[in-house]
């Protein structure tokens, strides 16, 4: 994915790593929460896995969308330049 951004706009190496593990944090914490639950429940994992899958695209991105616009709205606020997102310095 890296390689199809366009070369001027491409992120270093760092920041790209930074932005895809926490992808793959995501993805073995569900994962590993399927496993649990399945053994609790005696469900099927592929069943639980996709219960949790459409959570987290519908209620967990909206969630996530409303913490970020908060957020942002603070740090524009109290004006931490630190602090904006997607700006890596």
């Amino acid at each position: 994915k890296r390689f199809r951004e366009p070369k001027h706009e491409r992120r270093p190496w760092r920041i790209w790593f930074l932005d895809t593990s926490k992808q793959a944090i995501g993805m073995l914490f569900i994962h590993f929460a399927n496993v649990y639950l399945s053994d609790l429940t005696e469900e099927d994992p592929c069943s639980l896995y996709l219960f949790n899958f459409l959570l987290d695209a519908t209620l967990g991105m909206l969630l996530i969308c409303l913490g970020i616009r908060a957020v942002s709205s603070l740090v524009e606020w109290q004006q931490w330049e630190l602090l904006r997102f997607g700006e890596y310095g």
